[in-house]
């Protein structure tokens, strides 16, 4: 089994920053793209961030000034260090990676449980 599990989110002060993990683990051969995508309330989930294996990366537009996207594949773990917060990054943030499991000779996407991002004075 394949496990993508998020940490490090909770309450920030607008102005502030937090650094959200994750970290695949189980019978894994290989990770491909991981990323991070986020739904707010009241709109649908959408694209944050992604990373290839390579270290390629893709940011949203409106976010890329604030947000870094980093992966340390040794850990199998993908980082988004989110600073200068504001109450609009208010969400539920969500890791998603591409995996190749040692029983699957295929890639699948994995998504994590999601881990909420709250943005309050």
């Amino acid at each position: 089994q394949v496990h993508v599990v998020e940490s490090g989110g909770g309450l920030a002060q607008p102005g502030g920053s937090l650094r959200l993990s994750c970290a695949a683990s189980g019978t894994i051969s290989e990770i491909g793209f991981m990323g991070w995508y986020r739904q707010g309330p009241g709109h649908e989930r959408e694209f944050v961030a992604s990373i290839s294996s390579g270290g390629g990366s893709n940011v949203l537009d409106s976010v890329k000034d604030r947000f870094t996207i980093s992966r340390d594949s040794a850990k199998k773990t993908v980082y988004l260090q989110m600073n200068s917060l504001n109450p609009e990054d208010t969400a539920v943030y969500y890791c998603n990676a591409d995996i190749r499991s040692t029983t699957d000779p295929g890639f699948h996407q994995f998504w994590g449980q999601g881990i909420q991002v709250t943005v309050s004075s």
